[in-house]
């Protein structure tokens, strides 16, 4: 008796493309595209820190990245703390920086000639010079990262200070389940004080800093979003929650016609499908209709 038998595959075998194939940058790689761009914002803050004290030479450097999440990022910084939302470039390019109280007075002692030295008592709030010399560090510190940050060849961007805050989380740089990218920003002067700020971004915004890895990551994501076409045209369902509040079974049960409920319109509204968050905005009019104008856009949505 003859066992063999050819055996015919019943269908042609998947072909799959290489966008839905290919994977993202290895580890290996950007760890080292990591401590280059780490390497290279230390030098350029060494460089431009300097004019925070009359010109005195200052040694910068950049810590690895912690990762944790937003809201242990918030504790981290405390509730009271000089933080401002910096942009490098891009609008989407954005960051908190934090230095505390008793930093900021350090840093304006050694500027008025003093040693640096941290105040054993921090004050309450923040003296006018301290603020406008902390004001002056986010500057270039947004400017530094975004020199670094830059392709080669890019048209020259610009770091600014977009708004400043003594609560970092009224800033609104992440959510507190955001998962981030800590980082430690620490300086030392010539006579040895020493003073450290934090960094903080959503960790998915970190290849995009990394001059040479947002490149690749860019012309993949480039490349597949060429094949997305197909499905531009289905229609999702959008919800604007003008308000949501909480009734008891029991007054649920009595409801009736003509009964009335007191609403309480907030600010900026929620617009989402399902139970995805899309972005909020603010309620107004256009034309004879009522419109909401987008205030902001969720983590991970685009902004188009």
């Amino acid at each position: 008796m003859r066992m063999e038998q050819t055996f015919e595959p019943a269908r042609p075998l998947a072909q799959h493309c290489a966008e839905l194939t290919a994977t993202g940058p290895r580890p290996e790689d950007r760890s080292e595209f990591l401590t280059i761009w780490r390497r290279d914002v230390g030098r350029a803050l060494s460089e431009a820190m300097g004019s925070l004290l009359a010109g005195e030479r200052m040694s910068v450097s950049l810590g690895e990245p912690e990762w944790i999440t937003g809201a242990q990022v918030f504790d981290r910084v405390g509730k009271v703390a000089a933080n401002s939302l910096i942009r490098c470039g891009e609008a989407s390019k954005t960051m908190l920086l934090s230095f505390d109280f008793a930093t900021a007075e350090a840093l304006t002692d050694r500027s008025f000639g003093g040693d640096g030295a941290m105040p054993e008592q921090p004050a309450e709030q923040l003296p006018r010079s301290a603020a406008l010399l902390i004001d002056q560090a986010a500057m270039i510190i947004a400017q530094a990262i975004t020199d670094v940050s830059c392709e080669e060849g890019a048209v020259e961007a610009r770091g600014d200070v977009i708004v400043r805050s003594e609560s970092a989380a009224r800033l609104k740089p992440f959510g507190p389940a955001t998962p981030c990218a800590l980082f430690v920003i620490e300086l030392t002067a010539e006579n040895g004080a020493s003073w450290k700020s934090l960094l903080a971004m959503p960790a998915d915004r970190l290849d995009g800093m990394l001059p040479g890895l947002g490149a690749a990551k860019s012309s993949g994501s480039a490349a597949q979003a060429s094949h997305s076409g197909a499905f531009d045209t289905i229609p999702l369902p959008l919800e604007a929650v003008l308000a949501e509040f909480n009734l008891s079974l029991g007054k649920l049960d009595q409801l009736a016609p003509g009964d009335e409920i007191a609403l309480t319109v907030p600010r900026e509204i929620p617009l989402r499908t399902g139970s995805t968050m899309l972005a909020h905005g603010s309620v107004g009019t256009l034309e004879d209709r009522m419109a909401v104008r987008l205030t902001r856009i969720s983590q991970g949505t685009s902004g188009q």
